[in-house]
């Protein structure tokens, strides 16, 4: 670790590996939401991209699904990993374990709402998606801190991190299912983040194998 911490850190951000929920696009935010066959398939092949792309340290959130996708680019490297309770996944409210299309059924005014805007309008008892970007964000960039001038990877989750890029790049925050649809699972975004004002994205959601879809 540099001295100096004057030096960007590269962070190189990956969603987990695909779950049980994933095939329907059910929300999963605070449930433990285990990974599929090819989940585990897709953090083998992190693994690979990590024994290949080595970086200096991993960090992940403390849910199971991003800890579990982060175990094989330890293995490969050797490395322990760090815990960050601000990257855990938002809380999605009434629609955890739920899809949008089922909540639209129940209340379509709502859901509609969310469509048009969904940091003014964020589901019944979600967290609040301005709290979740910034909790997100400052977690990033304490992890940056940590690794001046080095390259860490970091394992979380496909609506934190995007809100995260909305919040760290100076986009709307509500335009955050817009700008980024979607992460692809274990597939890897790079970011240069060279003081608490500056980031920089470099790649967006860069496959770990080639033929990876």
């Amino acid at each position: 670790m540099s001295a100096t911490g004057t030096s960007a850190t590269t962070l190189l951000l990956a969603r987990h590996g695909q779950t049980v929920w994933h095939a329907e696009n059910r929300y999963a935010g605070v449930s433990d939401v285990a990974l599929t066959e090819t989940g585990l398939a897709q953090a083998r092949a992190l693994g690979r991209w990590a024994a290949a792309h080595p970086v200096d340290a991993i960090w992940t959130s403390p849910v199971s699904r991003a800890v579990i996708t982060a175990e094989p680019a330890c293995e490969a490297l050797g490395l322990t990993p760090y815990r960050e309770p601000g990257l855990r996944e938002c809380d999605f409210g009434v629609v955890e374990g739920r899809t949008l299309a089922e909540f639209a059924k129940e209340n379509p005014e709502a859901a509609e709402a969310f469509r048009a805007d969904p940091v003014a309008h964020p589901f019944p008892g979600a967290e609040n998606p301005v709290e979740a970007a910034e909790r997100g964000a400052a977690a990033l960039h304490r992890i940056a801190a940590a690794h001046p001038g080095e390259r860490v990877l970091v394992v979380a989750h496909n609506t934190l991190f995007r809100l995260v890029l909305c919040a760290l790049l100076h986009i709307p925050l509500s335009d955050y299912r817009r700008v980024f649809p979607r992460l692809r699972n274990a597939a890897v975004t790079e970011l240069h983040m060279a003081a608490p004002d500056s980031a920089a994205l470099l790649s967006l959601n860069v496959p770990c194998e080639q033929g990876e879809p």
